[in-house]
């Protein structure tokens, strides 16, 4: 195995509807990631609160992405971030277009954030 430089990197497994209401995780990190596994609003609730102020969420959406951010308006302002970045990507062996999609925390995230995940799914920001 190749050293990479990845000595000083500690990876945690957990739900971010738990993790995201730990003081241990909450509002720590310069930049938190995720791929395309929920719609926008609901990754925004979902990653915001691990993030510093000031910091980022970098998310790889699909095709629909300008839909999402669209529909991400309400779950922007709630959770105060703004979109920075959307940047077109192609993937290998893909012939759909994607987006990589940044957004900087502005403000704290309020501590009712992130929902439980019924609540998120059911209701999205």
């Amino acid at each position: 195995c190749t050293n990479i430089g990845f000595d000083d990197v500690e990876f945690v497994h957990g739900r971010a509807e738990d993790f995201g209401q730990n003081e241990d995780f909450r509002e720590k990190f310069d930049i938190a990631t995720a791929r395309a596994v929920a719609n926008l609003p609901v990754l925004l609730e979902l990653c915001i609160p691990f993030v510093k102020v000031g910091g980022f969420f970098i998310c790889l959406k699909g095709p629909n992405a300008e839909n999402e951010v669209e529909e991400a308006k309400n779950a922007m302002d709630v959770l105060d971030v703004k979109s920075v970045e959307n940047i077109e990507v192609s993937l290998p062996d893909e012939e759909l277009k994607h987006r990589i999609l940044v957004f900087k925390k502005i403000k704290e995230t309020p501590g009712k954030y992130p929902r439980k995940a019924g609540k998120l799914s059911k209701k999205p920001l």
